[in-house]
């Protein structure tokens, strides 16, 4: 396998609510829901940076089509890491996303890495972190 991801899929509960969250409380550009004339079809996709998509799924119609059953999930078992060039930036995502509706689980502080980052949950419990690290330059 080589090192390449192209897409990111969330399952979702509830695509109109993660739409809004993610397009209008986090201002990710979409084209919106597609694919609602196929059954099990309608989906989201954001173009994010380096040809990454973001995508948004509806949970049930993802267990079926990977032929696994809807299990509850546990946060812990993954992160996704958003990379910002500042401290200041960290915080003004963070509270961003407090106001698109996101549940803080930990807000930005210095980290024993050297590092400073704060951690929230999107309206489906998917674990975000917004960090900075002095270690990385980011393209904007």
């Amino acid at each position: 396998m080589k090192p390449r991801i192209k897409v990111i899929t969330l399952g979702v509960s509830d695509l109109e609510r993660s739409l809004a969250f993610y397009r209008d409380g986090m201002g990710l550009p979409t084209q919106g829901v597609i694919g609602t004339e196929f059954e099990d079809g309608a989906v989201v996709f954001f173009n994010m940076n380096d040809d990454l998509i973001l995508a948004l799924y509806p949970r049930a119609a993802l267990a079926k089509d990977a032929k696994v059953s809807v299990a509850p999930s546990n946060p812990a078992d993954l992160s996704i890491g958003h990379i910002v060039n500042s401290k200041q930036d960290v915080d003004a995502v963070m509270k961003q996303a407090e106001r698109a509706g996101a549940k803080i689980t930990d807000p930005a502080h210095d980290r024993f890495w050297g590092g400073y980052s704060g951690y929230f949950q999107d309206p489906d419990g998917h674990l975000w972190e917004i960090a900075w690290n002095p270690q990385w330059q980011v393209k904007d």
